[in-house]
């Protein structure tokens, strides 16, 4: 299982939740959507690696090395080269997986497929499982975080002669909109509280607002 990550810097991560959230927020939510990503991978029945740009304190049990490989098609490619076997790689924008869901998708690889891919609701994807690593070079010509990514993903894979398998598709956290549903979707985890904190925030100081304009 390979997780692909920034470390939840201010300022760095999830800058497109700002506003309503302020830098700070912003990477605690980065901070708990990759929590419980990480938390996820490990119930899940592989090995758990974290390619992380950037350095942070990991859990026990998960195997760090750094990003490496310029854009972000080069950094998916680096992350997968050097890793045994079939490897199944999400990144931390869908907290809402879980160690099932990981597990079918991993059962999915196992089966008469030499790739699977999950695709996002953006266009984009969530999951690439690959049997041979070395088949994650072919996401150097692939242009990423556009709306097309998914299908060009595909048929980049497709067009080398890989059987390629679609996985479920999911929403990514890209936006604020996007992370109140997606804490919905898994509202006892470290995501869904960190969002909650913001929103209460958030409707404290509208509230607030109120109160002084009313006054005034």
């Amino acid at each position: 299982m390979l997780v692909l990550a920034k470390a939840p810097v201010p300022g760095r991560v999830k800058t497109r939740l700002c506003p309503p959230c302020t830098p700070g927020e912003a990477a605690r939510i980065a901070a708990a959507a990759l929590a419980d990503t990480l938390a996820a991978a490990a119930g899940a029945a592989a090995d758990t690696v974290l390619a992380l740009d950037g350095r942070m304190a990991v859990p026990a049990g998960v195997a760090v090395r750094p990003q490496c490989g310029g854009a972000l098609g080069g950094r998916i490619a680096a992350a997968f080269a050097g890793l045994p076997g079939r490897v199944l790689q999400l990144g931390m924008d869908t907290p809402q997986v879980t160690a099932g869901l990981l597990d079918r998708c991993l059962s999915a690889l196992d089966g008469a497929a030499d790739a699977v891919l999950g695709p996002a609701v953006d266009g984009g994807w969530w999951a690439l499982g690959l049997h041979d690593p070395a088949h994650a070079g072919l996401l150097a010509g692939v242009p990423m975080s556009t709306p097309d990514t998914g299908r060009l993903t595909a048929a980049a894979l497709r067009e080398a002669g890989l059987r390629v398998r679609m996985l479920p598709t999911l929403r990514d956290v890209d936006t604020w909109p996007d992370a109140v549903a997606v804490a919905g979707l898994a509202p006892h985890g470290r995501f869904a509280a960190a969002v909650a904190g913001v929103a209460a925030g958030t409707t404290a100081g509208v509230a607030a607002g109120v109160v002084r304009g009313t006054a005034g």
